[in-house]
Formats: C-alpha cells, sequence, structure tokens
C-alpha cells in the first residue's frame, strides 16, 4: 500500500513552476497535492499526480529533471487535535517523519497528510495496526 511522490528539482527562476505545470496541464495530469521547499538557488517541488508514470514522462522529456518516492498518504479527520494524534503514534512508536504536507481531500471533514518516513515499511505497519485509513489514491 501507498503512493509515489515526484519530485522535480528546479532552478529558483522567474516562470520555473509556471512551465511544470503547464507541461502536466498539456498532458492532462491532474495534482492531487502539492508541496515546494526551495532554497536561494534551487527549489524541489513534491506532487502527487492522478497519473504518476504520465506525469514522469511528460516532465522527463521536457527536460525535467525527477525523482519518484514512496509515501504514506494518512486520511484523516479535518478537526482539531487530528494531526497530533496521528504525530502521537508516530512518537510512542520511534517512527522518524522526513517531512510532510497535506491535501484536502475533497471530502467535506476529511484531509490527506502525506509523509516521507525514514522507515516506510515499518511506518505503513504500525498506522495500518492502529487503523488509520491509508490512500492508495486520493
Amino acid at each position: 500500500m501507498g503512493i509515489k511522490q515526484i519530485s522535480v528539482f528546479l532552478e529558483n527562476t522567474t516562470g520555473r513552476l509556471s512551465e511544470v505545470t503547464k507541461t502536466l496541464a498539456d498532458a492532462g495530469i491532474n495534482l492531487r497535492a502539492i508541496s515546494i521547499a526551495d532554497t536561494a538557488d534551487f527549489g524541489i517541488l513534491r506532487i502527487i499526480a492522478d497519473k504518476t508514470e504520465n506525469a514522469v514522462a511528460a516532465l522527463n522529456t521536457a527536460g525535467f529533471t525527477t525523482r519518484q518516492t514512496d509515501v504514506v498518504a494518512v486520511e484523516i479527520e479535518d478537526v482539531p487535535g487530528s494531526l497530533a494524534k496521528l504525530m502521537d503514534v508516530f512518537r510512542q512508536s520511534q517512527v522518524n517523519i522526513e517531512y510532510l504536507y497535506a491535501s484536502l481531500e475533497g471530502q467535506v471533514g476529511k484531509a490527506v497528510v502525506i509523509f516521507k518516513l525514514e522507515d516506510h515499511e515499518k511506518g505503513q505497519k504500525i498506522l495500518s495496526d492502529k487503523n488509520f485509513k491509508l490512500a492508495d489514491y486520493f
């Protein structure tokens, strides 16, 4: 179980993000979640797309450098304390989170939190054992 995240390495220049989103739009790709981290010189765009392989192919053809990573997507209630409860499970289980970002699932009252975990398999097992809903797609 789990989903693939696409990381796109970008120069930190005007219009570069626009080029990525246009490339994906032209290929008929719908973004389900998006996050960007940057420095003065470059950025790492992280996306979850509805058609991962097609998105990677379109981006690579357009000259972008990409990488696919296994991530865990967890559905939580969109209420105060839901994320804290989930984070406490990781703390108690000694699972290190490398980074996370979230997406509203489109379903009222729900959100999806995407995690890159140091130990992907252990994290998935713990979440399944604790009855968290893991998403293969959202």
